[in-house]
């Protein structure tokens, strides 16, 4: 139990949970417009009532029967769909924190840099130790 609740505790699981409840929900809303929005204007434009029954294709049945229909237009709205989801992530979430990391890393560095000793300034206080242990 005590490595379960290691596993637990650690914050890239918490990290990832959260982000598995806003990516769901964030889905939930990309769909909405995507279906209510996006898909019947694309659909108007192939004579069709959504995007997902438009470019049908009808394949004929070796028996004779119903021919089956692929819906190419449903593909294009995945695509679509797809392509949102990964513009708002990548725009709302990917690159303000990849910003915000370089932001903390440069200070980082000007922190680092400041506090340790230059070059110059090492081979001054070794000069002036062995002045000391010459005389």
């Amino acid at each position: 139990m005590k490595g379960f609740k290691e596993f637990i505790v650690r914050g890239n699981v918490i990290d990832l949970a959260v982000a598995v409840v806003i990516g769901a929900a964030f889905t939930a809303i990309v769909n909405a417009i995507v279906n209510s929005v996006i898909n019947p204007a694309i659909g108007a434009v192939f004579d069709a009532e959504s995007l997902n029954e438009a470019l049908p294709v009808e394949i004929p049945t070796t028996s004779g029967g119903e021919p089956a229909v692929l819906y190419f237009g449903a593909v294009i709205g995945a695509t679509i769909n797809f392509l949102i989801v990964a513009a708002v992530v990548y725009f709302v979430l990917v690159l303000p924190v990849t910003k915000l990391r370089a932001r903390q890393e440069a200070r980082k560095a000007v922190v680092e840099e400041a506090a340790a000793p230059t070059e110059a300034e090492l081979l001054t206080e070794i000069r002036d130790l062995l002045a000391k242990q010459s005389k």
